[in-house]
């Protein structure tokens, strides 16, 4: 059997950070892009007897390309889900609940042969608080093959385990800091459109861990409190569902990959204009009651068009540059225009701008790290500017501007330092420790996207400016390229 401890020293008082754990969210928070994925959150928190399920994903640079592969294969709707990821089956069990001192996670089926996660928390001498994470594992075989040979195996696990409670160290700390600079403005009930997606799971997650009450707008019978029941397509909510609601979020839409084939653009377009224009009626409906309720309704930087700028080296874009030309350009001006309704009752609307999110759970990055992980990595324009945000910044500012009442109209959520694309293929490259010298052939991303595709996405430049996120007092976990990488990254 062998021994992991790590320790993190945090400047918030124990009861708090234990807090923290106990609330929904916390696992998912947690668990790295690059380990793997929440399949089931604690059925009870960490109380004695609640269960979680994972997907463990193969580790290394190797093991996050091919789960990045195996996510973006269009596979037939007769592959069940659990053959579709590259993943082994985990469920653990929680016991030793102490608060606000302890807490323990066991293993009761998965790839190892033990597994016991011991959370301790004590007060720090200076203040704050020290969390141990004391783990006793045992790798396949022990028992059975030749100690020199369970012992190599363990050592191997010691760098996989050191980056995972790295990467959770970080998160922990990241969300204690963001909810600590928005304390002043108490706990709100948000209710959240696109739940189920990346960015909408981690959003919840975020907001949960904060103290604020989540409700999930579904498209099914409701069941319990925290969700909502709603059918876009077909034009029914009922407002009555969110007069309780302070913010409503709205992260719908059929997701923009493919082929720009003519049934996709509109896919595309409606699916986001409906959900925007049927929450932006609900709530100007209730408006007349004068509560106090925002609106924030998800955009892209496509609104700029795929190449606005002029020059070689362009100022960045601010929220009130011209909308460009192009399909997902109009997409977006109509998605903001649907916002209309909500705007004119009094309701705050903001249109969230936002970038190339970075993590290798989909989109761009998932997209690149297979030919990385096999050294054929390169860049895919030289020439074109990338404004890329990381997926916790991204989804931070979703919260942020849900919680930051001066926050209104159309906001750029994007890093604060926009790359060429030689730079970000030199750092991804840095980062993996990986060649990036290979051009990605012009074929290739016309081959995933089509040519439309490929000219408004792959091939897009836009240098987009975060000075009004940041003027508003929002601070950055990852203010450039290379953290934002190395956080999401084996």
């Amino acid at each position: 059997m062998a021994v992991f401890e790590h320790r993190t020293l945090l400047p918030y008082p124990r009861e708090q950070v234990f807090a923290w754990f106990e609330r929904p969210g916390a696992l998912v928070r947690l668990n790295p892009p690059f380990g793997g994925t929440v399949l089931a959150e604690p059925s009870d928190g960490i109380r004695d007897g609640s269960v979680a399920k994972l997907g463990i994903g193969p580790p290394g640079v190797l093991g996050a390309g091919l789960g990045a592969a195996a996510r973006s294969v269009p596979w037939p709707g007769l592959v069940p889900q659990r053959l579709r990821r590259p993943e082994l089956d985990w469920t653990a069990r929680h016991d030793a609940y102490d608060p606000p001192s302890a807490f323990r996670d066991t293993m009761v089926r998965g790839p190892l042969r033990r597994w016991v996660h011991t959370h301790r928390f004590e007060d720090a001498p200076a203040g704050g608080t020290v969390m141990t994470d004391h783990v006793d594992f045992a790798v396949p075989g022990e028992g059975r093959l030749p100690g020199g040979a369970t012992e190599a195996g363990a050592r191997a696990m010691l760098p996989a385990l050191r980056r995972i409670f790295a990467y959770r160290d970080d998160q922990l700390r990241g969300d204690l800091d963001f909810h600590a600079a928005h304390a002043a403005a108490g706990t709100r009930t948000v209710a959240v459109a696109g739940a189920s997606g990346l960015i909408g799971r981690q959003l919840c997650a975020l907001l949960t861990g904060g103290g604020h009450r989540v409700v999930r707008l579904v498209r099914r019978e409701s069941r319990g409190p925290d969700e909502i029941s709603w059918d876009p397509a077909r034009g029914r909510l009922d407002p009555e569902s969110l007069r309780d609601v302070d913010v409503v979020v709205n992260l719908a839409g059929r997701f923009i990959g493919g082929h720009f084939t003519d049934q996709a653009k509109r896919e595309i377009l409606t699916s986001r204009v409906e959900t925007t224009g049927l929450l932006a009626r609900s709530l100007a409906v209730l408006a007349e009651d004068g509560r106090p309720r925002a609106f924030l309704c998800a955009s892209g930087i496509n609104y700029y068009g795929a190449r606005p700028h002029v020059g070689d080296d362009p100022a960045p874009l601010p929220e009130d540059a011209p909308s460009g030309d192009g399909f997902l350009a109009e997409v977006c001006r109509a998605w903001e225009g649907a916002t209309a309704p909500a705007a004119d009752a009094g309701v705050r609307v903001v249109s969230t701008r936002t970038g190339i999110v970075q993590t290798p759970a989909e989109g761009a990055l998932a997209r690149f790290l297979p030919l990385y992980a096999v050294g054929l990595g390169g860049p895919l324009d030289c020439e074109q500017w990338v404004s890329w945000i990381s997926v916790d910044d991204a989804i931070s500012a979703y919260a942020h501007a849900a919680l930051t009442e001066a926050l209104t109209g159309p906001l750029n959520a994007v890093g604060p330092a926009p790359v060429l694309g030689a730079e970000y293929a030199r750092t991804l490259g840095r980062v993996l420790h990986r060649p990036a010298l290979l051009p990605v052939p012009r074929f290739g991303p016309r081959l995933v996207v089509g040519e439309q595709g490929a000219r408004e996405l792959a091939y897009a430049s836009q240098r987009v400016s975060s000075r009004k996120l940041e003027a508003s007092g929002y601070r950055f976990r990852h203010p450039t390229l290379e953290t934002a990488l190395r956080h999401v990254l084996p």
